[in-house]
């Protein structure tokens, strides 16, 4: 049976370079491997298909012959295996990408020394600690490197042995049908080392549970959500690796007088309706202390207030923002009969629609609102 051209079994033109032949080639081997079609004897053909035709194109010397002679000039060449000598198609790369998610290989991880886990840790705040900034001592427990063996894992006046299994590499090959395949060292687990004699006080982890008290400085101005990174403050590395890092992260208690809304501040002030109608003065709070703010006659319920630059100074730098403080104008209650009797005459001495700004306009959107139903 003839075979059939070794471009048009890539998919690619005559001239395509050796990364696109090997994006085809990708593509191919990850469609039609018999790992993920176990029985469609179609695509187990077409991917043996597929690689001995990039085993002759991704070699510079048996294209230049497979171009000159066809296949006349690779026969007997091609279906090799995973050799390729100088220039040839390089397999190995191919494996590690194509079919590391396969058989759990490719990347792996090699003994030596590893990084430790990042840790976070929830800072909660007041509202005036978030805003002034201060410093806080925090306890976390954490993973540190044993101090008996140095991290690592063998008892004092031994030392980890290489894995006989793997030599040091923490992985192995085994070979699956076709394709050798790289695999985690069952020996070490990737360690690529082993101890005979582990450590009585971490019992050949080199690490062990601790509890530490750390000094964390809050600048000025941070807010719910805001992260403070302490370098070197996580997890200890395993083997003697670098410790990972320690990210604090801030949350903001809800405050019983202000709400924060970015840089700004907003306060609800209850005033008297004599307060309201005629105006006056009266002191409300602020984070640096109290000040007087002017009501103004015929104030209604809801108004706001600015006091610009009484609010917050943001962590990331620019101006201060604004306390605004909304007015609730509030309703007397446990009135005597002298007083409601006062409110009566006061009712009844307001004539006109002149003393109720809103009540005009509203009553008409309550007439026009049933006209339209």
């Amino acid at each position: 049976m003839s075979k059939r051209d070794y471009y048009e079994v890539l998919g690619v033109s005559r001239d395509v370079d050796q990364k696109e032949l090997k994006k085809a080639y990708r593509k191919l081997a990850m469609k039609y491997h018999p790992d993920r079609n176990p029985d469609d004897k179609d695509a187990d053909a077409k991917f043996k298909e597929a690689t001995e035709a990039y085993e002759v194109l991704g070699d510079a010397q048996k294209r230049q012959a497979y171009d000159q002679f066809g296949h006349a000039g690779v026969d007997g060449q091609a279906g090799g295996g995973f050799g390729g000598g100088a220039g040839g198609a390089n397999f190995s790369d191919i494996f590690g990408d194509v079919f590391g998610d396969i058989f759990g290989g490719g990347g792996g991880g090699r003994g030596g020394p590893q990084r430790g886990s990042d840790l976070r840790y929830t800072l909660e705040l007041t509202l005036e600690e978030a805003v002034r900034g201060i410093e806080k001592k925090i306890r976390i427990p954490t993973l540190a490197s044993c101090e008996t063996c140095d991290g690592t894992g063998a008892k004092p006046g031994t030392k980890p042995k290489t894995c006989t299994t793997c030599n040091g590499a923490g992985q192995v090959r085994m070979q699956q049908g076709f394709f050798s395949v790289q695999q985690t060292c069952p020996s070490c687990r990737g360690q690529g080392t082993m101890i005979d004699d582990p450590c009585t006080s971490c019992h050949g982890r080199g690490v062990k549970e601790e509890t530490k008290t750390l000094s964390v400085k809050i600048p000025p101005g941070v807010d719910t959500g805001d992260r403070i990174r302490l370098a070197g403050e996580g997890e200890a590395g395993a083997m003697g690796g670098p410790a990972g890092d320690l990210y604090v992260q801030v949350s903001v208690r809800e405050h019983n007088l202000f709400h924060r809304d970015g840089r700004n501040l907003y306060c609800d002030v209850p005033i008297s309706i004599v307060d309201a109608a005629l105006g006056g003065e009266l002191e409300v709070p602020t984070l640096d202390g109290r000040v007087k703010l002017k009501i103004p006659a015929e104030t209604q319920s809801g108004k706001l207030f600015r006091l610009r630059g009484k609010g917050v100074t943001p962590v990331r730098g620019g101006p201060a923002g604004d306390l605004l403080c909304r007015v609730q104008v509030e309703t007397p209650v446990n009135l005597t009969s002298e007083q409601k009797d006062l409110l009566m005459k006061f009712q009844e001495s307001l004539t006109g629609e002149k003393h109720s700004p809103q009540k005009k306009s509203w009553f008409e959107g309550v007439k026009k609102f049933f006209e339209d139903i």
